[in-house]
């Protein structure tokens, strides 16, 4: 790890400007892990564990807040768009830095495609002027169009996409709370929804539970990479990590602890729309309507980030050797453009696949994307001990430390580990990590083959 980081384009040595503000990355930390996990997906969360969801969440949401502060703590000393990737390089070589990078990176362009097409399924049944094919063409023309505008202007956009999801939050914890105290037109239900007991399936309900809710949180590591592009990224990137500590706490938390009160958890329209059915339930039908706005306006945002997380992590691959160099080049914005056509390429596919199979689009996208979240993790948390170790040894200075090392890291490395071996008695999530595997293994041996070719200069991240 660099002991002192300068500022401009030579902190990261790629050309990028820093042209994002704090606040932008502060926002996009709120907002990365607002998306479908929690608008839809915490109602399966509630169906796996009922009120014990919230035992699942306290684990999963501690094991992100730690593997954020050992990212923060890399990318604080060493701010690079390649961000785990980059740091992988440095602790375990390049060859794993290329399988990490390009893993990440095709499971991005995965889940633009889906989120693209979620949006405009879930549009084009709220307002059904045009086909389904149509509103996904025109997410994907208009996010390409951000990305290619510049830093700047993708920052200023995703403050307020991100401020949308977190103010819809806020006011579902308000009116949530108020149903509870008895002030909306429905009755509270008070307590007696968690008073037939609060883990009616027991341990393996908690622990099915964490399977459903630990996907929830994928997105945040977007913040890293956003980070290289982002002036004063030390104070910047120690301001995000913090607020992960009580948005965790208060938005998933919060919302879920109201749904299990506000409805029974075996409610089957908890498990369809979670949060419509509570305020239904509280007589506020027409907050429920707008929510399929806030769903599809989540869901670009999500889109939006992860367009642009995928063309710098293409970018950073390009610069190191490990994908075409000359696809590694900016535009006049300072925009690697190759990198956000390569990335959005595969969106622009799914148009068409939406035009011919519309119904069976999606699944097909989420049953793709696979556990790379988890292969990413662990392979942050091991360059963290690394490096961490490394930094120690020679004296250098971090501006920003995780907590309690090595303990807390070790700690969380065997929670993830422990994840995994959970993971595996599940036949679903048990192919979605064999599959994973494989793929990480695949694309390891290539990147033996590829980095052996590079440079000593290139191979350095």
């Amino acid at each position: 790890m660099n002991d002192q980081i300068s500022s401009g384009d030579e902190r990261t040595g790629s050309g990028l400007r820093p042209a994002m503000r704090p606040r932008h990355l502060v926002m996009m930390s709120l907002g990365s892990a607002i998306g479908a996990g929690l608008f839809v997906g915490s109602g399966a969360g509630i169906a796996a564990a009922g009120p014990a969801v919230l035992v699942s969440y306290a684990i999963a949401g501690l094991i992100v807040i730690a593997v954020m502060r050992m990212l923060g703590e890399m990318v604080a000393a060493d701010p690079n768009p390649g961000a785990f990737s980059y740091y992988a390089g440095k602790a375990l070589g390049p060859s794993t830095a290329f399988a990490v990078g390009w893993l990440w990176w095709i499971t991005l362009c995965l889940v633009v495609a889906a989120e693209a097409t979620a949006a405009a399924q879930i549009l084009a049944g709220i307002v059904p002027l045009f086909p389904q094919w149509l509103y996904a063409l025109v997410f994907m023309v208009v996010f390409t169009w951000i990305n290619l505008w510049g830093v700047k202007n993708f920052g200023e956009f995703e403050f307020w996409f991100s401020f949308i999801k977190v103010a819809f939050v806020v006011l579902f914890l308000i009116l949530g709370i108020a149903f509870l105290l008895g002030w909306t037109p429905a009755d509270s239900p008070g307590l007696t929804h968690v008073s037939g007991g609060l883990m009616p399936n027991g341990i393996s309900g908690i622990a099915a539970g964490l399977l459903i809710v630990v996907f929830a949180f994928g997105g945040i590591e977007i913040v890293a990479v956003a980070a290289a592009e982002t002036a004063q990224p030390e104070k910047s990137i120690a301001t995000a990590t913090r607020t992960i500590v009580w948005r965790i706490l208060l938005f998933y938390m919060g919302s879920v602890g109201i749904m299990v009160l506000a409805l029974p958890w075996d409610d089957p329209d908890l498990l369809q729309s979670p949060f419509v059915a509570v305020l239904n339930t509280a007589g506020l039908p027409v907050l429920g309507a707008i929510l399929g706005f806030i769903i599809v306006a989540a869901l670009l945002s999500s889109l939006n980030a992860n367009v642009y997380g995928a063309s710098r992590m293409y970018f950073s691959l390009a610069q190191r050797g490990m994908a075409p160099q000359r696809t590694g080049r900016l535009n006049d914005r300072a925009v690697p453009a190759a990198g956000v056509w390569m990335s959005v390429a595969f969106g622009f596919v799914a148009v068409l696949l939406n035009y011919l199979w519309a119904e069976a689009v999606l699944g097909m996208l989420l049953n793709l994307v696979g556990s790379t979240l988890i292969a990413t993790w662990l392979v942050a948390i091991t360059s963290h001990l690394i490096l961490r170790t490394r930094a120690e040894r020679t004296g250098q200075h971090l501006p920003l430390k995780m907590w309690l090392f090595p303990y807390l890291s070790w700690a969380t490395l065997a929670a993830l580990v422990a994840v995994i071996v959970l993971g595996f008695t599940v036949p679903d999530v048990r192919s979605q990590l064999l599959a994973t595997l494989g793929l990480y293994v695949a694309l390891f041996i290539a990147g033996r083959i590829v980095t052996a070719r590079i440079a000593p200069r290139h191979t350095a991240g």
